[in-house]
């Protein structure tokens, strides 16, 4: 008894102190963010670096998604007392991924930026970028797996400091060499990479945990496509939305980049690092499927939260904020539209919240060998409806787009735990109670006050009104993040 409470305690602790590490991720990023803005405005040069960035972000998101995936099978390698054979194994396998994707991504980077932008100006940019950010994906890749095999021994702190440090310094680099160009975000990424797996591979070697391969490193391909399809194919949406607001005209693409941005950072510190912390409990105990519907839930109440007021603070203060924050070429237009782009980006943010926790629990029930088949459809059936999307609203028809991918996502992976009903019955009232309180708390005040002083109003009135309400789904949802204490 003694033991599970204090594994408890270290579940909950670690999750705080991995939603620490995940927001100076998060903050990090946001700041270079600025920084590109304020240094190279909003253009056709800021079109090719998202275009670049779009891929490493695609593979940085599946690296850590691959740490949840390997994650049971780390978990049990521990408990068997071969999990120096099976980190091993792992890195081997994606050695024969990676090692091909860097060498192609240095020596052909016009090639690649050519497929992903329009005009010589954005290829150019993306091009310069290329051969630093897909080594640095790469770098992080590695990473994930280092971090994986700390976390099967119920380690986190070492991992959460690395990846914070990591990006707190990228950035600082970031800051002192931008007036080379847009290539100093690609050297502060690949300085981030370096030093978070650099951090974690010396973490892993002194823990002993890490040997030769125990197996053929080959057998592990397959296991790598089951396990990273869903999560690449994920990141693929917002890729392929972003090639088709490209296709609005110049600064799209910029717009709708840092719309998802902030709906994606605040995905990952309200949802992500609780999902790679629980997942070792929930590898060792089992995912039942009334155990499933809790605890997607529980974690959906508690993110949506934070997502409703977050959406509801851009949703009037987004020019102003885009204005200050990331300079002049927001004002206006320009940064209404990202404000507003966060909110249409709301029902993408409840069902990724979903998504995100859910995904790790289909490895504790076993391997899904149909997951590259759900993945491959998705992307194909994402550029339908990103086209419709498109030729219907603009820049909101693709928001509406990935959350409509996305939600088709969400049903299968619970359909596969036979946890479909009962989680959508607890996922939809947390959305509703959530975007109604917003739309009350957020409306009031939009009607008398200046669109800043409105938003902050907003806020106040919002978290008062949910203080003093405490809905029964959200009261159950602390419940349950209690009794991991």
């Amino acid at each position: 008894m003694q033991g599970n409470r204090s594994r408890g305690r270290s579940t909950f602790h670690s999750s705080v102190v991995t939603g620490i590490s995940t927001a100076a991720v998060s903050g990090s990023a946001a700041l270079a963010g600025v920084v590109l803005s304020r240094t190279f405005g909003h253009g056709a040069e800021t079109d090719g670096f998202f275009a670049a960035y779009a891929v490493y972000l695609a593979l940085v998101l599946v690296a850590s998604a691959l740490r949840v995936v390997v994650l049971p099978a780390f978990v049990r390698a521990e408990g068997d007392g071969r999990l120096r054979g099976e980190s091993g194994t792992w890195l081997a396998a994606l050695a024969v991924v990676f090692v091909p994707a860097v060498a192609i991504a240095v020596a052909w980077p016009d090639g690649i930026a050519g497929a992903l932008t329009n005009g010589a100006e954005a290829r150019h940019a993306a091009a310069q970028l290329i051969p630093w950010l897909v080594p640095a994906a790469a770098a992080q890749v590695g990473a994930g797996v280092f971090a994986s095999v700390l976390a099967a021994c119920d380690s986190f702190v070492v991992a959460a400091s690395a990846f914070g440090g990591g990006a707190v310094v990228g950035v600082v680099a970031i800051v002192a060499l931008r007036h080379h160009g847009v290539v100093a975000f690609g050297w502060g990424l690949a300085l981030n990479a370096a030093i978070a797996s650099g951090v974690l591979l010396v973490a892993v070697l002194r823990r002993s945990r890490l040997g030769r391969p125990d197996r053929r490193p080959l057998g592990r391909l397959w296991e790598l496509v089951e396990g990273v399809s869903l999560p690449f194919a994920l990141q693929g949406l917002y890729v392929v939305a972003v090639r088709f607001a490209s296709g609005l005209g110049t600064g799209k693409a910029t717009t709708f980049s840092y719309a998802y941005l902030i709906a994606a950072t605040l995905v990952a510190v309200t949802a992500t690092s609780f999902a790679l912390v629980a997942t070792v409990p929930f590898a060792r105990a089992g995912a039942a499927p009334s155990r499933v519907a809790r605890h997607v839930g529980a974690v959906s109440w508690l993110s949506l939260a934070l997502v409703a007021a977050a959406a509801g603070f851009f949703a009037l203060a987004g020019e102003p904020v885009a204005r200050h924050v990331l300079g002049s070429s927001y004002g206006g237009g320009t940064g209404t539209e990202l404000g507003r782009l966060v909110v249409y980006l709301a029902p993408w943010m409840v069902v990724s919240v979903a998504v995100t926790v859910t995904f790790p629990l289909i490895f504790v029930q076993g391997r899904a060998r149909w997951l590259p088949v759900a993945a491959a459809a998705a992307l194909l059936l994402h550029v339908l409806v990103e086209w419709a999307g498109r030729s219907a609203a603009g820049l909101a028809g693709l928001a509406a787009g990935m959350a409509v991918t996305t939600g088709l996502v969400l049903a299968v992976l619970l359909g596969a735990l036979h946890a479909l009903r009962a989680t959508v019955m607890r996922l939809v009232p947390a959305a509703l109670v959530c975007g109604a309180l917003a739309a009350v708390a957020f409306g009031l005040p939009a009607l008398l006050l200046d669109s800043l002083a409105a938003a902050v109003v907003g806020v106040l009135l919002y978290a008062v009104a949910l203080a003093a309400w405490r809905p029964a789904g959200l009261r159950a949802a602390w419940s349950y993040v209690r009794s991991l204490e």
